[in-house]
């Protein structure tokens, strides 16, 4: 079975969180005894049962634990799989010598005690960082049996997000007086490697179902004490458990050199597709352009095989639109090549000029705001609300609100075809064209634009979208707090302005290159999902 995994590590690897996936199939295999080998002459789990057993009885005799409520015997049809020969099924509680919850303690600022809780408890380990502290008089309290050992796993019992993560306690003793809170629960087996427990504890097996078994709202979850102690656990022959636990930290540990070396190729992909995306953009002639392009175009099915990479083109595409370097133009002088911008941020194509974004606009308007008692149930005109605009920059009206509106003010406030509807607080970087021959009005948390005909509306908005746009409305910057942009401040951004008929050859282009991108997007997820169904194959393969 092991060579089943290491022959299909780069089709595991790859699937969709492939990595992820690889681990839990590991921990799965390990726990159904499919990992490895069985040896014959193992001793088999039914004799360690009995010395468990018989050791119990000893620590109660000599009154080290309490004697246990007997557990119900374990019946073929409560079997989650079967195991293989020299495995036993086994209650938890038979092979612990102590299952419980911790308490509720007494916090204090600081003390040389500290209390864990579920923020200790990491699937990586104990980490007490986040512990608390309890008062050292309050430790007088606790019987001896709740401080933690060496060897003791701690089980989070509470919480969405944290129940079932569980770690194994490493170099402490008694006299430490660790202790665990009332969301964690303590479990000391007996005769068993403690490594191997919490590997099935971390096992889909046990994971998956453990929400089902929980009790409690949806809001606080809990995993009771005495479902933990009637929890069917598999049992290997001791000297099998040794071999599984080594065995899976070696193929895990190959888990984290996967890892590393998938990261570490892709920041370098996304590093080389960045540099040659920028070659084009930084090109200094039509040579130089035509240059990059050509050594892009040899390597773009390898250069362009993740959705960031595409992404990453989708925005380069828009911006070479606006720098004049994406469709090829006839030779003439704009009919007003005087540049109204002292501040250019590039140099433009000759037919080209730099103006006020505001030049272009015949008017700007926010939209209005309305009362409660505004809103009707139907007959009103219908709200455009952020919510209603696609990423791809068209209004898709999803039964937006109704408002009365006076008729002295509809012809106002009403949206005319080519609109531009851009969000002026929050999600800024949401806009639209309003292209529907329908009678709407922005809501108003929009700015709404009109062009002038010296502009393609469709030219507006990709100017925004793109990474000069973008950056203007302060969109690509790590900046704080709530991004807001106002009309005034937009009617001075910086438009490179071609003539109107280039315009509408761009739109063209773009449109016609941003719908490759999409096919691109949809055969690398049509690749993925292919790639996803031969790994779950293959995993259902290596379970049954």
């Amino acid at each position: 079975m092991t060579a089943l995994l290491t022959d299909n590590l780069p089709l595991l690897a790859g699937a969709p969180n492939g990595i992820k996936k690889l681990r839990e199939l590991i921990l799965e295999l390990a726990v159904r005894g499919k990992l490895l080998p069985q040896d014959p002459s193992d001793e088999p789990a039914s004799e360690l049962l009995k010395r468990i057993a018989e050791e119990k009885v000893r620590l109660v005799a000599e009154g080290k634990i309490k004697k246990p409520k007997p557990l119900e015997d374990i019946a073929e049809e409560e079997w989650p799989f079967v195991l293989p020969a020299g495995w036993e099924w086994s209650r938890l509680g038979d092979v612990s010598e102590y299952i419980q919850r911790g308490k509720g303690p007494a916090y204090v600022d600081q003390s040389d005690f500290r209390v864990v809780s579920q923020k200790c408890v990491r699937w990586t380990g104990l980490d007490l960082q986040p512990a608390r502290f309890i008062a050292p008089e309050s430790l007088v309290k606790y019987e001896s049996i709740r401080f933690l050992r060496s060897g003791d796993i701690l089980w989070n019992s509470t919480g969405t997000g944290t129940i079932g993560r569980a770690c194994v306690v490493e170099h402490c003793s008694e006299d430490e007086q660790l202790v665990a809170d009332s969301h964690v629960t303590v479990v000391r087996p007996t005769g068993l490697l403690p490594v191997f427990l919490w590997r099935w504890i971390q096992s889909p097996s046990v994971q998956s179902e453990l929400e089902g078994n929980a009790s409690g709202t949806t809001n606080q979850i809990e995993l009771n004490t005495s479902t933990v102690i009637a929890h069917l656990t598999p049992i290997p022959p001791l000297a099998e458990q040794h071999r599984i636990v080594a065995k899976v930290d070696e193929l895990m540990a190959l888990c984290d050199r996967l890892e590393a070396q998938q990261a570490d190729a892709e920041c370098a992909h996304a590093q080389l597709v960045q540099a040659l995306l920028d070659s084009l953009t930084q090109a200094s002639d039509a040579t130089e352009f035509a240059t990059y392009w050509q050594r892009l175009a040899e390597h773009f099915h390898t250069l362009f095989t993740t959705e960031p990479s595409i992404d990453a083109l989708k925005q380069t595409l828009l911006q070479l639109a606006v720098m004049g370097k994406l469709v090829s133009r006839p030779t003439g002088i704009h009919a007003d090549s005087t540049s109204a911008i002292s501040q250019q941020p590039y140099v433009l194509p000759q037919n080209w000029l730099w103006c006020e974004f505001g030049s272009t606009w015949e008017s700007s308007f926010y939209g209005p705001r309305f009362g409660k008692e505004d809103y009707v149930a139907s007959g009103g005109i219908p709200t455009i609300r952020t919510t209603d605009m696609s990423s791809g920059g068209f209004i898709e009206m999803r039964n937006p609100p109704q408002v009365q509106v006076p008729a002295k003010k509809l012809d106002l406030y009403k949206l005319r075809t080519g609109d531009l509807l851009v969000t002026r607080s929050g999600s800024i970087g949401t806009m639209a064209l309003f292209l529907q021959d329908t009678l709407a009005i922005p809501s108003a948390y929009l700015i709404r634009i009109r062009f002038l005909p010296t502009i393609a509306p469709q030219f507006g908005l990709l100017y925004l979208r793109s990474p000069l746009g973008q950056s203007l409305l302060g969109l690509n910057t790590t900046s704080v707090g709530v991004p807001n942009v106002s009309a005034t401040k937009m009617a001075l951004f910086p438009l490179p302005l071609p003539p109107i008929d280039e315009q509408h050859r761009i739109v063209a282009k773009v449109d016609q290159l941003m719908a490759l991108c999409d096919q691109l997007k949809t055969r690398l997820t049509q690749a993925r999902q292919l790639n996803e169904q031969l790994a779950s194959t293959l995993v259902e393969q290596a379970v049954a």
